[in-house]
């Protein structure tokens, strides 16, 4: 017996033609996880609050931060170098990312003359740019 999702081909063999339910399906399937995902969290969080203990203390409502007491203003001085050293890290830690696919596209056969120039080319603006850096005095620690 046929259901009503078969049809037949011109050559006489009967095909499957898909259903609006076969089409949502998978979104059903992603919806039912999701919904799992957020109970779980749901209970999670639920039974934390449920079983810890609930005894606050002046000591456990001053601010924390790094084992250190608030004591004084807070606002603080901060020397910008700090903010110059992170910068330059970022830009040399995302920069050798690209040294791991370069490694593998260079492997390949075909890809060898073009790729090493290529890499020269990006190695001589990390140059350039610590050179910059240098000559400004942003990497002599004061």
């Amino acid at each position: 017996m046929r259901s009503s999702a078969d049809a037949y081909a011109g050559s006489g063999v009967p095909t499957r033609v898909p259903l609006a339910a076969d089409y949502f399906h998978a979104y059903s399937v992603v919806g039912l996880l999701a919904v799992v995902g957020v109970l779980f969290v749901a209970v999670a969080f639920g039974a934390g609050r449920l079983l810890r203990p609930v005894v606050p203390t002046p000591e456990k409502l001053l601010t924390y931060e790094c084992g250190v007491d608030p004591v004084g203003e807070g606002w603080a001085h901060t020397q910008i170098r700090y903010y110059v050293y992170a910068f330059l890290y970022v830009i040399f830690a995302v920069d050798s990312v690209f040294l791991f696919p370069w490694a593998t596209v260079f492997a390949a056969p075909g890809f060898g003359g073009a790729t090493l120039v290529e890499m020269f080319v990006f190695l001589g603006f990390l140059a350039v740019g610590l050179l910059y850096a240098w000559k400004k005095g942003v990497l002599e620690w004061t």
